[in-house]
């Protein structure tokens, strides 16, 4: 089978390789690979700013979806033919994240699924909620679990809270969903009116162009009245101290990316001051995913798909990524 793999960092490093073809084992189930979504970690994995150790070769990327094709001895979870995603973490069925979890994240700590087939454990795949396309499937495992833990699973949102989520990719464009399906009031913050018109239409309650208006953290107080309850952080050490501006006293701010650098200090007095819950988010649990799951498809969303490459175009994805023209998800389709 063509799998793409890391043997050196860089995106032009990144090539299709033939590898044998995998045969499930006991508990493990075989899944062809239709629909695979990047994530920023993904770009990261493969320009070697996220693992420097990386074990190689790696096959990158951690989210996919496709179909059952066979099933080791033992599987009863699920059967041939069933439409499943893989969950992130392989190891994280429930509870909290531990170290043994984290060492079974796929497309990091282990090979990942850009590939024509993958084995999986039974216990590492979801079914495919609703009528939801391989594609839409495949953005779920990672940026939609993300969201999904950082406001409901741990963040609580309840109707008429107030998020803030900064910038319109694939966490953010989940956390305007799940928060406008729970009642909350969701303010957007982007560089692009453009982007900011659709999230609008999502049904945004607020937006902020950050580079008309630079102190967004002031903007959002002054709309709120107090700040928002909820902060979806996603840039790092260049947005952090606006971040812990804007939102409330007694607050959660909800740490998940760091798209514009790591390096920076950050201030501990705003968080004693307003006694700030702050709080990292490295993805979910299969529990988590389930559950989202059920929402997913009593709330109808859908994911919210930027553009679908084709599978000899996963270094032209992972450029449109680095671009930060897209607004949603990356897909990269088997169809």
């Amino acid at each position: 089978m063509r799998a793409y793999e890391i043997t050196k960092f860089g995106l032009d490093e990144l090539k299709i390789a033939e590898r044998e073809d995998p045969r499930p084992g006991f508990d493990q189930v075989l899944v062809k690979v239709r629909a695979v979504a990047l994530n920023f970690r993904d770009l990261m994995v493969a320009k070697g700013q996220y693992n420097p150790r990386l074990k190689m070769p790696m096959v990158p990327c951690s989210d996919a979806a496709g179909e059952v094709i066979a099933v080791g001895e033992g599987v009863t979870r699920v059967k041939t033919g069933d439409r499943v995603c893989g969950i992130f973490m392989q190891g994280w069925l429930a509870g909290e994240v531990n170290d043994a979890a984290a060492r079974t994240a796929l497309g990091g700590a282990i090979d990942g699924v850009l590939a024509e087939s993958v084995v999986l454990s039974q216990d590492g795949v979801v079914p495919i909620p609703g009528d939801l396309s391989f594609e839409e499937a495949a953005t779920l495992p990672c940026a939609a679990v993300t969201a999904w833990d950082a406001l409901v699973a741990r963040g609580q949102i309840k109707a008429g809270d107030t998020v803030l989520t900064l910038g319109t990719g694939g966490v953010s464009s989940f956390a305007l969903q799940f928060g406008v399906a729970s009642g909350a009031r969701v303010i957007v913050t982007s560089s692009s009116d453009e982007k900011l018109a659709r999230v609008k239409s999502m049904g945004a309650w607020e937006t902020i162009n950050y580079k008309t208006t630079p102190d967004w953290h002031e903007r959002v107080r002054k709309i709120t009245g107090r700040g928002a309850d909820h902060v979806v952080e996603l840039g790092g050490s260049g947005t952090m101290m606006k971040s812990l501006g804007a939102v409330r006293m007694g607050g959660t701010v909800s740490v998940i990316g760091a798209l514009s650098g790591g390096g920076a200090e950050i201030s501990p007095v705003p968080i004693l001051m307003k006694s700030i819950r702050l709080q990292g988010i490295y993805v979910g649990s299969r529990e988590m995913f389930e559950a989202m799951n059920r929402a997913i498809v009593a709330h109808g969303i859908r994911p919210v798909i930027d553009r679908v490459f084709k599978f000899g175009q996963a270094r032209e994805a992972m450029r449109h990524m680095e671009s930060g023209a897209h607004f949603g998800k990356i897909v990269i389709s088997w169809q």
